[in-house]
């Protein structure tokens, strides 16, 4: 399981008052947690990755801490790491750039690492964005419209195969299971979550739901957590790699060796 990055001291986290103002901005948001559709299996129209083993697939990563990979015992072992290792075994000249940074916020997707990215020319991109932008007090109309400039832009300005992962159930993690934090993080969680579904369906990215998998999955298996008790271990990038490969699994073409 996974979450966000501490910025600074991460000032412990949301402060009573201004948590209550950000939920005023998503009151629509319950208690439930988000219900996400599956991928389809029904390819359609979706953009794929080719069938030929032989393709040099340029892969992108772009995030924050997550991404970077804290919380690992090496940048080897970081989730994105471990899906290049997955896509090589399929397209053997894939590359992987890794624009990962701790701390980044939606907005600083958008303005730092989104032009590299289409610069790259990529045909596979990876987005892990959201949990920074929640203890950042980012309102979340703003976090929309950061996604409908980055998705937007990865549609129009590449030919790339998007997969984009759900925030991680931050309101399980050690930092905030026992803080009275807990019940407002978690429902702002549930609603930065509900507009990422919305933009990536909107412009035809993979969905991958590291949100329902980490409510299951964290409470029961405290190795997926590093020692700060909010980044993943080793153990947990294994896993967030592993659900994040369904995902673009179902953007490899049929025929592909796999």
């Amino acid at each position: 399981m996974v979450s966000p990055d501490p910025r600074g001291s991460f000032a412990l986290v949301v402060a009573v008052s201004l948590v209550v103002a950000l939920l005023a901005t998503a009151a629509c948001v319950t208690d439930r947690p988000t219900h996400v559709r599956p991928s389809s299996s029904d390819t359609a129209g979706a953009r794929m990755l080719p069938a030929e083993r032989g393709a040099a697939i340029v892969y992108v990563a772009l995030g924050d801490s997550t991404v970077e990979g804290v919380g690992a015992t090496s940048r080897a072992r970081n989730y994105v790491s471990r899906l290049h290792e997955r896509l090589r075994a399929v397209y053997p000249a894939a590359r992987v750039t890794n624009l990962g940074v701790g701390g980044a916020t939606s907005a600083d997707v958008r303005t730092r690492q989104l032009d590299r990215a289409i610069e790259l020319r990529p045909d596979l991109v990876t987005l892990a964005i959201g949990p920074n932008d929640i203890t950042t007090e980012v309102p979340l109309a703003a976090y929309e419209q950061n996604l409908e400039m980055i998705l937007g832009r990865l549609r129009r300005e590449t030919g790339a195969v998007v997969v984009v992962n759900l925030i991680p159930d931050l309101a399980v993690t050690p930092r905030f299971r026992g803080s009275q934090h807990r019940e407002a993080v978690g429902r702002l969680t549930i609603a930065f979550n509900e507009a990422l579904e919305r933009k990536s369906r909107a412009h035809g990215a993979e969905l991958v739901d590291l949100f329902a998998a980490s409510r299951r999955e964290v409470p029961l298996r405290p190795e997926l957590m590093s020692a700060d008790g909010y980044h993943p271990s080793d153990a947990g990038y294994a896993r967030w790699a592993e659900l994040v490969w369904a995902g673009v699994e179902a953007r490899i073409a049929p025929g592909t060796a796999r």
